[in-house]
């Protein structure tokens, strides 16, 4: 007589690797991660989505533009834009209303001075959690 199994020989094979791999990665020193965002009084006034997002523009010139290379919707990308200007001092972003050559969309004096900033926070973020992760491995290990 034949016994049912739960699951074919082939898969039972295929998880007792998989458990073996979560053993060793289990083992593995830890990798320290984190996010930067800036956040005022009004709520948070840049993320990476909308650092990304002020990069595009002022490569590209038009907001429009900026939402399709980052594949956002052009209403996320228009309320992005909306809500850091309004929790800045000033706007980052001026916007020309308009049709064919007309619109268009550029990075103000601040805009650029507060991208440049928060991408030189990040990297100094990533390497402050590179060089605390040793640190923090040698206090993990029992």
């Amino acid at each position: 007589m034949k016994l049912k199994r739960d699951k074919p020989r082939r898969e039972r094979g295929h998880q007792r690797k998989r458990e073996r791999g979560r053993r060793a990665q289990s083992q593995a020193a830890p990798r320290l991660r984190g996010r930067v965002w800036v956040e005022t009084d009004g709520g948070v006034a840049l993320t990476d989505a909308g650092a990304d997002l002020l990069e595009q523009i002022d490569v590209a010139g038009s907001l429009s533009e900026a939402a399709r290379r980052l594949r956002f919707s052009y209403r996320r990308a228009w309320m992005l834009v909306d809500a850091m200007n309004r929790r800045w001092p000033a706007p980052l972003v001026a916007l020309a209303t308009g049709g064919k050559r007309g619109g268009g969309a550029r990075l103000t004096e601040l805009g650029r001075h507060v991208i440049a900033a928060y991408r030189d926070l990040q990297l100094r973020f990533e390497h402050f959690l590179e060089t605390s992760a040793p640190q923090f491995a040698r206090g993990w290990r029992v």
